[in-house]
């Protein structure tokens, strides 16, 4: 069925009138007569059937209808273009993916790790979009989605990445990583909590054996990443998946006090529908990820 779409060159002699709010001065930027673009722009609102400009004797001005679609028709071919550009500068080589993420596993663990992809893969652009919940791949533009759940969506492939792994950890001012805490202890410091998983101190603790009375007091944070700053500012002792805090870990200003790993059920996966299983970046995208995923793993018994 042919697509009911208007002329291309009457969409852009729209949208420069609306953004300039004159003809003039959009057949100026275009390099056409004025009448030129009249035409143009009477002949799309024939196709409409809308009227699409006022005009009078101090020029032209948008309708209502006419605000709401230029919108569109500007955001549509700020795309083409964006797209045309990008196809032109890599002359048909490479690709681009469209990659759905949890937004701090994407700052945290994947984003310091993109410049090794970048330099291996020039040719290739990873396009990154938040998403912390799981979605139908139908109807967006995304080719894949690295998701943390307890299992995998129907109708998509996938590989696993990584299990989660919960660490006690705070500042050295706070806490020396050197002493062992009792019970005790456990019970007197301030526990960090997260909001999204308010039994997160308990289910670490019985994994130990333990039973701490105040497990589930004190100062809640929505976010990880507020949580470990709040654990660097020494207000208490954090609860984090380590995949989340390498880099604190790493500078020492988070220090592990706890010296014991839970495995969450959480598990990150990158995942894809099926139809896009040959898509060449994809692939490429695809083996790269898992070999950074393995080589994390590894040193810390992950797998």
């Amino acid at each position: 069925m042919r697509r009911k779409i208007p002329s291309t060159i009457a969409l852009s002699a729209f949208e420069a009138a609306a953004r300039h709010q004159s003809y003039t001065k959009a057949a100026d930027e275009l390099a056409v007569t004025q009448s030129a673009i009249c035409r143009q722009i009477s002949a799309l609102e024939d196709y409409l059937g809308v009227e699409l400009f006022v005009r009078d004797r101090r020029g032209v001005r948008l309708t209502e209808a006419g605000q709401l679609y230029s919108r569109k028709v500007a955001a549509r071919l700020d795309e083409v273009e964006r797209d045309t550009l990008e196809l032109m500068s890599r002359r048909g080589h490479g690709g681009t993916l469209e990659l759905a993420v949890v937004p701090t596993f994407a700052t945290k663990w994947l984003l310091p790790r993109m410049p090794h992809f970048n330099a291996q893969y020039p040719d290739i652009t990873v396009n990154l979009s938040s998403r912390a919940r799981p979605f139908l791949f139908d109807g967006t533009e995304l080719d894949a989605a690295i998701h943390a759940g307890v299992s995998t969506w129907p109708g998509t492939q996938g590989i696993f990445l990584m299990r989660e792994s919960l660490i006690a950890v705070c500042s050295p001012m706070l806490v020396s990583p050197r002493r062992k805490l009792t019970a005790q202890d456990w019970n007197r410091l301030t526990l960090l909590q997260q909001s999204t998983r308010p039994y997160a101190w308990r289910d670490w603790f019985a994994s130990r054996g333990m039973q701490v009375e105040a497990d589930m007091a004190g100062p809640r944070y929505e976010l990880f990443s507020m949580q470990a700053e709040a654990a660097i500012q020494r207000i208490g002792i954090g609860l984090i998946p380590r995949l989340l805090i390498e880099d604190e870990l790493e500078r020492g200003v988070l220090v592990d006090v706890g010296s014991y790993a839970q495995l969450s059920d959480r598990t990150y996966y990158l995942l894809y529908p099926e139809h896009k299983a040959a898509n060449p970046a994809l692939a490429v995208f695809r083996d790269w990820i898992q070999a950074q995923a393995e080589r994390y793993r590894e040193p810390m018994g992950l797998a």
